[in-house]
């Protein structure tokens, strides 16, 4: 086998061995967030081309990702849905890309879409993030199940176009993680490993300030379903409420906080925005939760 491809191979095998591993290691892992999008809430159409996806994806490992989660279409409150196809046509190259050159990273694909989750594959995504967790497309189970892939499901009322109009819960906690583990069910049900799902609270999918309060307060009843629990507060607009503050750059400081919270509670997947403070804030919750034990 020639050295070149030889070299390629070992490189696969290790992305491979990362995405069984980075799901499921005790340290926290920090997702980037690369929105390749022209309208998400925070930083949408900042990245929607290939130079400047490319720039900002270096510049999130540069600070210390340990994924990078890619998306083309806007989950932000209100959003309308958009083609899998017109997806595809903005993830699928930086994908690519970002595979060619760094063939060792982890890539995960935000998508409610099977289509375009197989297509993010294929590209070289080796997660798939679904923030509907199944619900929105049951196929995407197989896809993942198929290709062999890690999936994150995510909990959220309603879709990103309804979820906060009027949402409502008796018991939150209770509720999330009970629909959760249902989504777990479907996804193991579908031929899923076990060891190849993470579940997400969902904060800011559907629900209320006091609703996402609740959940960062107990997000070790999360934790202690066994499988892993990703966090995404990044910059969340109920944050800006507690804060007094109105741009989402604004709160880059009050997601650090939640990072470090979650850490402590045994949470150990990370999606955010500003990649090295919320490295940091993980990192030094890190090295005090070990020394309680």
């Amino acid at each position: 086998m020639p050295l070149a491809v030889a070299e390629a191979v070992k490189n696969l095998n290790v992305a491979a061995e990362n995405n069984m591993t980075i799901l499921h290691s005790a340290s926290p892992k920090i997702m980037g967030i690369l929105n390749l999008t022209p309208d998400s809430f925070s930083d949408g159409g900042r990245y929607h081309q290939l130079d400047q996806a490319l720039a900002q994806a270096e510049r999130m490992l540069s600070e210390g990702a340990d994924i990078l989660d890619i998306g083309g279409e806007s989950t932000r409150p209100g959003s309308e849905p958009v083609s899998a196809q017109q997806q595809i046509e903005r993830v699928c190259p930086v994908i690519a890309r970002l595979r060619a050159m760094h063939p060792e990273i982890t890539i995960s694909i935000d998508t409610m879409s099977s289509v375009v989750a197989e297509a993010a594959i294929q590209a070289g995504a080796n997660i798939i993030n679904d923030v509907s967790g199944g619900d929105c497309d049951p196929r995407i189970l197989t896809v993942a199940a198929q290709q062999d892939v890690a999936i994150i499901l995510m909990h959220m009322q309603g879709t990103p176009k309804t979820m906060q109009d009027n949402p409502y819960y008796e018991a939150v906690v209770e509720e999330v993680k009970t629909s959760l583990l249902q989504k777990v069910e479907t996804a193991l049900a579908a031929g899923i490993k076990a060891e190849k799902i993470a579940i997400d609270p969902g904060i800011g999918f559907g629900k209320r300030r006091q609703d996402n309060l609740d959940l960062l307060a107990h997000l070790s009843d999360f934790v202690s379903s066994g499988y892993p629990v990703l966090l995404g507060t990044s910059r969340k607009r109920f944050m800006g409420s507690i804060c007094h503050v109105t741009e989402p750059e604004a709160l880059v400081t009050a997601t650090a906080v939640t990072t470090a919270l979650g850490v402590m509670a045994g949470v150990t997947l990370f999606r955010v925005h500003d990649v090295r403070e919320n490295r940091q804030a993980a990192d030094i919750a890190w090295a005090i939760k070990q020394s309680q034990t």
